[in-house]
């Protein structure tokens, strides 16, 4: 059995380590000799004099996020089984049966219309500045890619140059651009933008402007996310934006508004304040509400992603997003995250991804069984990688359709901006620079996007949104290996099955056969005969 273990009171992600590096309290996290004198490296030193700025992971506005704590159990515990035998989607044939004929299209929705190229999609990230400091090459990088992004709380309601009236949005900048970088870049129709909205957003009328003003189609409710069981939060480091947010109904602290505050800030006591959403008061009756009004007010699909709470609120998600015909539910477990949440929450609460993945499929089975017809559904929380999206679709099959992935992909338009920047500068690092100097000879997708989009086309696209289509390149031929050493062609044929346990614990979580148990009648058979 593994080990749980969190690194308590020094982390890179609150910039504090210990001083004594090799002997540590496992409980406490502090120093075994804690000295008179130390100047406060460690967290609890840091907090004496900053307060509850090391609530949160350091610098902000910059980096992405994620738990680094070791849970019992992660994905790793799963293995992926292949076979020599025949082939499922695809004649059996070993010219045909190869690799790049695996097909990873998928459709769901409530009349299948929705359609992506490949079974993955960026869940939820709104307003930090780490999202949209790189908007332009998450939106044109999904569009091209023919996948789907989520725009996220608080968008609006942070758009300093957004027009709104009697507490209700009549014209933004900001969500504007990022829905239209989104569909001015969509080929064939696949992929979709989705608008989400928490308390604030709904208050503003933020998904009826988005439907009626900008032609969205896809609008999401939030319960939360795996990474806080509390609102977003970002930080502000202007007073009149501060204030500006206080106005618009946020909670603001300290006060903006309050003289004393003005003040301190002004004498440069402290340097930033905190903007925070209200968390949502879920019932079905409001639910249900909500979601005819969305469907009224044009909304196409209705959505629903939820965090890692405990398992009485998967439960609520999954059954009135069944009764009421949402279109998709995102469950995102503990452990994941992208951008500014409380970093000991982000380690230390929630239900972590395969405990909460095993019993979103035991709920969805129990529906399904009853007859009942379950939405498509989506897992977050940490996924990364080819392996780790084939192990979460077979873990949820055949209700899982796509992963939710979101601080990988920033990570991946990060990268690409800044080769970009070195190849404008003519500064690119020796790392590098040995596949070339150009964007041509270093994003090994340029040929082909070139000749797709044509010349002039091409050389508009930022290399962040490059960046990103070349991450989801390298996925998709990676699952479509993995596939096919499978022998399973298309994603409506992987199922629970394709996976096997390394650990008992694994198994006794999951469901999943233990890999010494893995197909025992089918062995005894071929044996005795």
């Amino acid at each position: 059995m593994s080990q749980s273990l969190t690194k308590v009171n020094r982390s890179a992600a609150t910039l504090t380590k210990n001083r004594t590096e090799g002997s540590i309290s496992p409980i406490s996290g502090m120093c075994v000799t804690c000295v008179d004198g130390c100047i406060g490296m460690c967290e609890i030193g840091k907090s004496a004099y900053r307060g509850h700025e090391v609530i949160y992971p350091q610098p902000f506005g910059v980096i992405t996020t994620a738990s680094e704590k070791d849970y019992p159990v992660d994905y790793s515990h799963f293995n992926i089984m292949g076979t020599a035998v025949g082939a499922v989607g695809i004649e059996a044939d070993s010219d045909k049966a190869i690799f790049p004929n695996v097909n990873l299209e998928v459709r769901f929705g409530g009349d299948k219309g929705i359609k992506f190229r490949y079974p993955w999609i960026i869940p939820g990230i709104g307003s930090t500045d780490v999202a949209k400091n790189n908007w332009d090459g998450l939106a044109i990088g999904s569009a091209l890619a023919g996948t789907g992004l989520t725009i996220g709380e608080n968008v609006v309601g942070m758009d300093s140059q957004a027009v709104i009236k009697d507490g209700h949005i009549l014209d933004t900048v900001d969500l504007k651009n990022r829905v239209r970088l989104f569909q001015d870049h969509q080929i064939d129709g696949y992929g979709a933008t989705i608008v989400q909205a928490n308390v604030e957003d709904t208050r503003l009328g933020v998904q009826e402007y988005a439907i009626e003003k900008l032609g969205v189609e896809i609008v999401e409710l939030k319960w939360g996310q795996g990474a806080k069981d509390i609102g977003g939060e970002v930080k502000i480091k202007d007073l009149k934006k501060a204030q500006l947010l206080y106005k618009r109904g946020y909670v603001v602290i300290p006060n903006p508004t309050d003289p004393k505050v003005i003040e301190s800030f002004n004498d440069g006591n402290f340097k930033e304040f905190e903007r925070h959403s209200r968390v949502g008061m879920v019932n079905e009756e409001d639910f249900a509400k909500r979601v005819e009004e969305l469907r009224k007010a044009g909304a196409k699909y209705v959505t629903l992603k939820t965090g890692a709470y405990r398992p009485a609120d998967l439960a609520r998600a999954i059954s009135y997003s069944t009764k009421y015909g949402i279109d998709l539910l995102t469950v995102d477990g503990a452990g994941g995250g992208t951008g500014m949440s409380p970093w000991r929450m982000m380690n230390e609460w929630g239900v972590p991804i395969v405990e909460l993945h095993s019993l979103l499929y035991q709920y969805a089975q129990q529906l399904s069984d009853k007859g009942m017809n379950v939405p498509a559904l989506a897992l977050a929380g940490g996924f990364t990688f080819e392996d780790q999206i084939y192990k979460g679709l077979a873990l949820g099959a055949p209700f899982v359709k796509l992963i939710g992935m979101a601080r990988s992909a920033i990570a991946a338009v990060m990268v690409g901006k800044t080769i970009g920047k070195t190849i404008a500068n003519n500064e690119v690092p020796v790392y590098v620079e040995r596949f070339g100097n150009t964007i041509d000879e270093i994003f090994v997708t340029a040929a082909d996007l070139r000749n797709e989009l044509g010349n002039e086309a091409f050389d508009k696209l930022p290399t962040g949104a490059i960046g990103l289509y070349t991450y989801y390149e390298r996925l998709a031929q990676g699952l479509r290996q993995l596939m096919c050493g499978s022998r399973k062609f298309a994603l409506e044929h992987l199922e629970r099955d394709d996976i096997a346990c390394l650990t008992h614990e694994a198994a006794d979580i999951s469901g999943i056969q233990y890999i010494m148990d893995a197909d025992q009648k089918e062995v005894e058979k071929i044996l005795s005969s």
